[in-house]
């Protein structure tokens, strides 16, 4: 197998993901700068005000280069996302960070990243971090490639990215990769290092789990080949960010690969305006086995093909009829495909997920606050999912499907400005 670069020239590469050393990274010094400087990805706020908000809290994070529209005086002077203006801000205070005392420069290192939520101390989430080859991304033109995306890419908001890369010369948000570990040494490697070693640094987030750094300086190949064991990889958490790499030509993205059995899935909820609400459940009885929720509060469904509805008057329970949906089509057995299909398109007529009608809301809000948002007006209804499960998620990129839209929040996240890869 060979992948033509954008030469057209041939170059050969082997039939497994390969990790390499960040050349030029730049990281947090300790535990405190770490506390200063991380923050959440760009992607996880419900509204730039909300970035505006943190950026005030804590005005050194990483946000000021990542969000650089947001890092102004006053909400009003909030900015456009991508504008001149932005990227000239974003280049500027990245030439800070680059200097700043909490900040220090190391060359060609690899590291251990562990994040453990707080509910559960017992499983962290632990990856082995570095550089992703582009050239390994799977591709219509790259069919052999073994970085499996599962999500259709927005050139806009990839070439938004982009364009922050080439403004800032550096690559700030890493690319979540999930890898099957089926005999489980790379966790047991990854995880006897944690025992031996006193992390470098660690920190917490705004959810309360512990993220803890090792730089790994030392034995870069014999994680290298430890991880040459796989045979692909998935793109669980960052599909724009790899896209704007390969947008740019660069050979690299910053990623964390992490066993799929220690990561977790959360749900994927949606919010609707502009519907007939009073209606709703009627309409949907063609799709669906409609019944009233029989709990008290807002519901979160916990199982596959259990659908939450609230109209402002009840929480109904939609269990999707057979012929909806082909079992064997791992992307139609998910249920967010099921609801833009049959619920948003046959009835609401929205056929575009991409419809700004459509909120899609992550896991940081719960089903009881996407209630009090249809009760205070600003929407018609809220729709609830259970979260994919990683088997589901698997059997799409293994079937060379793609994930219906914001169908995935992968939780916990890999923090932004812990380790930064510099371009030049």
């Amino acid at each position: 197998m060979v992948w033509e670069d954008g030469g057209g020239n041939p170059a050969s590469y082997p039939l497994m993901p390969t990790i390499d050393p960040v050349r030029h990274a730049l990281v947090a010094a300790d535990s405190a700068a770490a506390d200063a400087l991380g923050a959440p990805n760009y992607d996880e706020f419900q509204s730039d005000r909300e970035v505006w908000e943190l950026l005030q809290e804590r005005p050194a994070s990483v946000l000021r280069v990542s969000m650089p529209h947001c890092a102004v005086a006053t909400p009003e002077e909030i900015g456009e996302d991508g504008s001149a203006e932005a990227l000239a801000r974003a280049a500027k205070n990245m030439s800070e960070l680059r200097n700043d005392p909490r900040t220090r420069r190391l060359s060609s290192i690899l590291w251990v990243y562990e994040i453990t939520p707080p509910e559960r101390p017992e499983a962290p989430q632990i990856g082995l971090g570095g550089m992703a080859r582009t050239r390994e991304i799977r591709t219509p033109q790259n069919p052999g490639g073994t970085i499996i995306r599962n999500e259709g890419i927005r050139e806009p908001k990839a070439r938004a990215r982009a364009r922050l890369t080439e403004a800032t010369r550096a690559d700030l948000g890493m690319v979540n990769l999930a890898v099957d570990d089926e005999s489980g040494a790379l966790q047991d490697a990854l995880q006897a290092h944690a025992r031996r070693n006193t992390p470098s640094f660690e920190t917490p987030d705004e959810a309360g789990n512990r993220h803890r750094v090792w730089l790994v300086t030392k034995e870069l190949e014999d994680w290298k080949n430890l991880l040459a064991r796989e045979p692909q990889a998935y793109v669980a958490d960052g599909n724009h960010r790899s896209a704007a790499a390969a947008m740019l030509g660069y050979e690299h993205f910053l990623t964390v690969f992490f066993p799929a059995r220690t990561m977790t899935i959360a749900p994927y909820n949606r919010l609707i305006a502009q519907v007939p609400a009073p209606t709703l459940p009627e309409a949907l009885k063609r799709s669906f086995d409609v019944t009233k929720h029989a709990g008290s509060g807002a519901f979160q469904p916990s199982w596959k093909h259990e659908i939450g509805l609230y109209d402002g008057r009840a929480w109904w329970l939609l269990r999707p009829r057979p012929g909806t949906f082909d079992p064997a089509d791992a992307a139609q057995d998910i249920d967010a495909d099921i609801v833009q299909r049959k619920l948003f398109a046959e009835v609401l007529g929205i056929g575009d997920a991409r419809d700004e009608r459509i909120t899609y809301v992550g896991a940081n809000r719960d089903a009881a606050w996407l209630q009090a948002e249809v009760d205070s007006g600003r929407f018609a209804c809220a729709v609830t999912l259970a979260p994919v499960t990683m088997e589901q998620f698997i059997n799409v990129c293994r079937q060379n499907r793609l994930m219906p839209p914001k169908s995935t929040w992968f939780v916990p996240k890999a923090r932004t400005g812990l380790v930064i890869a510099l371009l030049d």
